[in-house]
C-alpha cells in the first residue's frame, strides 16, 4: 500500500515532512529552554558545548573552529558569534595556531568542563517530563539519522 499523497492532500501543511520536522525541532528547543536557562546557554551554544565535552574524552587531531563547524554542520559566520559569547562567558578559549594563523583552536576552560556536571540531572528531569520511552526515542533518533544521511 502506497503512502504517497496526491492532489490537494500533497499540499496540506500537516502532510509535509519538512513542517513536522520544523515544528518538532521548535518544540524540543522550547522543552530544553528551562534546562538551558539554568546553564546560561542558548540551544546552539549547548550544541557547541556537547561537541567540546565529546572532544574532552576523545579529541580530534585538530580541535579547530573548522572541525567544530563540520561536526555541527554550521558555517563559520554562524559559529564565530556563538564561540565569542561562550568565550566571554568563560566556558572556552580560542587560540590561533602558531603554525597557521588562519586556524583557530578551541579548548574548554575549567568552567566549561564543570558546566557538564550540571547537565545530567537537568537532562534527566527533561526526559522524565516528556514521559517518552527511551527505546522509542532511540528509534526516532535512528530514523532521523537515516534521513540526515540521505539529505547531507
Amino acid at each position: 500500500m502506497s503512502h504517497v499523497l496526491e492532489g490537494d492532500a500533497a499540499l496540506l501543511l500537516d502532510n509535509q515532512l519538512c513542517f513536522k520536522l520544523y515544528a518538532a525541532s521548535r518544540a524540543v528547543m522550547r522543552g530544553y529552554k528551562p534546562m538551558l536557562d539554568a546553564l546560561g546557554l542558548t540551544y546552539p551554544q549547548y550544541l557547541v558545548m556537547l561537541v567540546l565535552w565529546e572532544w574532552q574524552r576523545e579529541a580530534p587531531a585538530q580541535p579547530t573552529v573548522k572541525a567544530l563547524g563540520e561536526r555541527l554542520q554550521l558555517d563559520s559566520g554562524t559559529l564565530t558569534p556563538l564561540l565569542k559569547r561562550l568565550e566571554q562567558a568563560g566556558f572556552l578559549q580560542r587560540r590561533r595556531s602558531p603554525k597557521d594563523e588562519r586556524e583557530v583552536h578551541i579548548a574548554l576552560s575549567e568552567a566549561g568542563s564543570r558546566l557538564r556536571e550540571q547537565v545530567p540531572a537537568l537532562r534527566e528531569s527533561l526526559l522524565c517530563a516528556l514521559g517518552e520511552d527511551p527505546e522509542e526515542l532511540a528509534r526516532m533518533r535512528e530514523g532521523l539519522d537515516r534521513l540526515l544521511e540521505r539529505l547531507v
